[in-house]
């Protein structure tokens, strides 16, 4: 081999090499980052916007709707990486806005006493960065509004051609009647390594005066779907339950909705969709019921495509949990038919004793 072939080989060969370095230094300052960034939001009281100070009455039949409304990013045709399908962020900033203002078509047409929305995000790459909580909240000015950020995530470099990118999002209350205060209640997430690859969990409690001098506790919740610990769930809802409880012990009202990533139907037939577990009823208290539609029209669809009807996954998995001391006349998930989110809104109708 002549030297010139020689010196050829070993530049080659030590490019390759710091290539190679070049990549190692990019993943160990990728991971330094995400170990560094990574915290935990904890318990804390969250701001409430008050409008007016209504108590909420006896006897009174209101109504309260509960919507995922999957980051605006759901079109019809969306599928989400996470899920097996192949999108990581919003079509574009205006099928964002496009999607918002359809969901808020529904809601303002509706016009529910009482609003739980998940899944609204602040500052997201995958959102294009709207302010999503500030732009629902001008579209209802006569509501009451408390806010948990759920999450704050750092950069997730993938995929690849198209990062899903940093992300912080949370849960929306609004209400007709006064909120008195709101805390942040941080929910039990995976442990050791797997801590870095779930989202922060949390549910919204609000205490909500009522004309009978009882206090309506509301509680906002969006529960964990991607995790490798089935036992998580469960450490969730018994978490949660176990407030309701000591709230419902002492004579008050509670009401918690949301989007509880299990099968609310018990139906048991998700299949590959691992995380279409039937709710365990067994875990619920003495005095709280589980309260959600029918199964005609389903909540949520599975994302590893495009929906389609028919043919797409779907499952129930948003509704609610009331005491017994609140009377529900109806509960029906409302057919959005997957046009701008995963999620289709659920109704309840209801009046407190």
């Amino acid at each position: 081999m002549s030297n010139t072939a020689k010196r050829t080989l070993k530049q080659i060969g030590l490019g390759a090499a710091c290539a190679l370095l070049a990549l190692l230094l990019v993943a160990g300052g990728y991971l330094s980052y995400v170990l560094i960034a990574y915290y935990r939001i904890g318990d804390k009281e969250t701001a409430i916007a008050a409008v007016g100070s209504d108590k909420v009455a006896v006897q009174t039949e209101y109504s309260f709707i509960t919507w995922n409304i999957g980051f605006a990013a759901y079109s019809r045709d969306f599928s989400f990486f996470m899920d097996g399908g192949t999108e990581s962020r919003a079509y574009s900033e205006e099928e964002v806005f496009k999607n918002l203002d359809g969901m808020l078509s529904r809601l303002l047409a509706e016009n529910p006493d009482f609003m739980f929305l998940q899944e609204v995000d602040t500052d997201a790459t995958r959102s294009y960065h709207v302010n999503q909580k500030d732009y629902i909240s001008e579209k209802f000015p006569s509501y009451s509004k408390s806010f948990a950020e759920n999450y704050d995530s750092p950069y997730l470099f993938y995929p690849f051609t198209s990062p899903h990118g940093k992300s912080k999002a949370g849960l929306l209350t609004l209400s007709s009647g006064e909120i008195l205060s709101a805390k942040r209640v941080e929910l039990p997430v995976e442990k050791g390594f797997m801590k870095f690859l779930d989202l922060d969990r949390c549910y919204h409690k609000m205490a909500l005066p009522v004309e009978n001098g009882k206090t309506l506790y509301l509680y906002n919740l969006h529960l964990s779907a991607y995790t490798s610990d089935g036992t998580i769930a469960t450490e969730q809802l018994t978490l949660l339950l176990s407030d309701m409880a000591a709230e419902y012990q002492k004579g008050n009202y509670v009401l918690a909705g949301g989007d509880f990533n299990k099968d609310l139907l018990g139906l048991g037939d998700g299949g590959e969709n691992t995380w279409a577990q039937p709710f365990p009823t067994a875990l619920l208290p003495e005095g709280l019921s589980l309260k959600c539609g029918d199964g005609s029209t389903h909540s949520c669809r599975n994302c590893d495509t495009g929906y389609q009807k028919g043919t797409t996954f779907e499952v129930t998995v948003d509704g609610f949990i009331v005491s017994d001391n609140i009377t529900v006349s109806a509960c029906q998930t409302l057919n959005e038919d997957f046009n701008n989110s995963d999620h289709n809104p659920v109704k309840l109708t209801f009046s407190l004793k």
